[in-house]
């Protein structure tokens, strides 16, 4: 087998396993941090707490994003549509491959944190009117604002490593409301 198969092997079985890894850490936490039954109710202020407080952070998130991203095709030219670059009287030809690559890079850290947002809004009201543990929604809701900032510092910074860390925070929180929800569904 050559070397780059067994790369492919190895990562393949690192890549299956990982997302049963974090589901398995988020079960024990929720599992520590106690399941209330599931019942429908408007939430706590605890738990709203941790919605504002996510809130705030993920649009702190975006707006960093956002303005990463402008600055970044300020600085290299690069314009949004063919009517910007006419008013410019600029040709996207001329936009160096650095430019495009860092373009590239805040352009997949956007869509990154816009694809796991969704399933955090979905998730977070679900965990919300579900009358969870005080502790677990916050641990959860927050964590996942968290992990999504640490994330965009990381992959604007090339950082790869740190990265994966923090897309680990925010997946086991995912996995975290997810998992609460069934069980308290089960209770």
């Amino acid at each position: 087998m050559s070397d780059s198969a067994a790369r492919i092997r190895k990562f393949t079985r690192i890549i299956v396993v990982y997302p049963i890894g974090l589901i398995v850490i988020a079960m024990v936490v929720n599992l520590i941090l106690g399941i209330e039954p599931l019942t429908v109710a408007l939430p706590s202020v605890g738990v709203m707490a941790a919605l504002v407080v996510a809130s705030a952070l993920l649009l702190l998130n975006h707006t960093w994003l956002m303005t990463a991203t402008e600055l970044t095709r300020l600085h290299h030219g690069i314009y949004a549509s063919p009517e910007e670059y006419a008013e410019a009287n600029a040709r996207k030809e001329d936009v160096p491959a650095l430019g495009w690559s860092a373009l590239e890079r805040h352009h997949n850290a956007h869509r990154n944190a816009t694809e796991n947002t969704v399933y955090f809004g979905g998730l977070a009201l679900l965990m919300a009117l579900a009358s969870p543990s005080t502790l677990a929604a916050q641990i959860w809701i927050i964590g996942f604002a968290i992990g999504r900032l640490g994330y965009t510092y990381s992959a604007l910074r090339g950082k790869a490593g740190l990265r994966g860390i923090f897309m680990s925070v925010s997946l086991a929180a995912l996995y975290g409301m997810a998992g609460y929800l069934l069980l308290a569904l089960m209770w």
